[in-house]
């Protein structure tokens, strides 16, 4: 599993010209899901997620949580975190992206590990293979990716 974690002052997710979901101070999350991708890895990055001390204190050090901020996150499915692009030629290759159909259930665990992790009403997402306009005021900018 990836993830490219973004500091955000705001985030919205449209779908078919209509806002499915926003949020303001926070998190934004893609996920990438990999055909070796093992299901222990959703409480890793979930946890680490919601604890990740990427929010400046008073002092302006990196050293507040989404927790600590009461902030929200924002958790995109996004399978070209997976491409390879291999030595040759110029096309990406999505073959170690998982599978729509097994991906989906590992997506929406994840969803649920989050909110285990932090408060249900402080996580958003976007909707599961459909084709999202996400856009987002990057704060920093702080970009963070993971990988278990």
């Amino acid at each position: 599993m990836k993830v490219v974690i973004q500091r955000v002052s705001k985030t919205s997710v449209t779908i078919n010209n209509t806002v499915h979901s926003e949020i303001g101070n926070g998190l934004l999350v893609l996920l990438g899901i990999s055909t070796s991708d093992v299901e222990e890895s959703i409480k890793y990055l979930a946890a680490k997620i919601a604890d990740l001390r990427i929010f400046s204190d008073d002092e302006g050090k990196m050293n507040l949580s989404v927790k600590n901020i009461e902030g929200e996150i924002m958790l995109i499915s996004q399978f070209t975190l997976c491409a390879d692009n291999g030595k040759s030629g110029n096309r990406p290759s999505f073959m170690n992206a998982m599978r729509p159909e097994k991906a989906e259930p590992i997506y929406e665990k994840f969803i649920q590990e989050l909110k285990n992790n932090y408060k249900e009403d402080r996580i958003k997402t976007g909707i599961f293979g459909a084709d999202m306009k996400v856009e987002l005021l990057n704060d920093g900018p702080v970009t963070i990716i993971l990988e278990n």
